[in-house]
């Protein structure tokens, strides 16, 4: 299977960090951030990777990974997303001729996590699964909806509602199958003017489609000043003790 990272956006919570470089190369704890995703890949076997970005540091990525060898992948492509701000979905479409028809295992490259995906992407086969964690501010996130008679079946995901319906967030790791492609293509902006990832899993929700799994482990956007401390904090203690 090959590997997606999504590392655009303009990073605007984070400024005046972001003012110097793209969020995605800001250190957590003796690394960039991108190198944590990359580190989740690999460790599930995924070697041929994507990373997708963009913003005006876009070419910063190139001196930090090079071509992705010192980081344990075989191959690593580069994109380049136009509109910073056209969304999540918008930015996945630009993988389409690297999976080449293949699934994809898809991470944001905010993600910094030591959950261990191997087994889900060792049996996935068709559709999507998503990867869901417990959170105590889930109007921050894409939320899910469960199954009032059937409490293990998503029915929906609601993006950052004003009164969650559950505490399971969405983390920003998912696995595709093809079908994702034909899914952005039919998605139409939402009123922030963005093609929503949360559009094309609840599209796959509307095809019976959709699975779930629980991210075991520590996991955290590093999105916002408090997310970012925090994994400093815990990637300090793991790595050091480590050492």
């Amino acid at each position: 299977m090959k590997g997606v990272i999504l590392a655009g956006g303009l990073g605007t919570r984070l400024y005046p960090l972001t003012h110097v470089t793209n969020k995605h190369l800001l250190p957590v704890y003796d690394r960039p951030m991108i190198f944590y995703p990359i580190q989740t890949l690999v460790k599930a076997g995924i070697t041929e990777v994507l990373l997708v970005t963009s913003g005006p540091h876009v070419g910063h990525f190139l001196g930090v990974l090079k071509n992705g060898k010192e980081l344990g992948l075989t191959h690593l492509e580069y994109a380049y997303q136009e509109k910073p701000d056209g969304g999540i979905a918008d930015a996945l479409s630009l993988a389409q001729d690297f999976a080449d028809g293949e699934n994809i295992t898809v991470i944001l490259g905010d993600n910094t996590t030591d959950a261990d995906i191997s087994n889900e992407v060792s049996n996935f086969d068709k559709g999507a699964l998503v990867f869901l964690k417990k959170v105590e501010d889930p109007k921050r996130f894409g939320v899910a909806v469960f199954d009032k008679e059937d409490p293990t079946k998503v029915i929906a995901i609601e993006e950052k509602p004003k009164q969650p319906k559950s505490d399971m967030a969405v983390t920003g790791l998912y696995i595709y199958d093809s079908s994702v492609f034909k899914y952005i293509n039919e998605t139409k902006p939402s009123n922030r003017g963005e093609l929503e990832i949360t559009d094309v899993n609840n599209a796959y929700v509307e095809k019976g489609k959709l699975r779930w799994a629980e991210l075991n482990g520590f996991w955290s956007d590093a999105g916002t000043f408090q997310s970012l401390f925090e994994s400093n904090s815990y990637w300090f203690n793991k790595l050091k003790s480590e050492k």
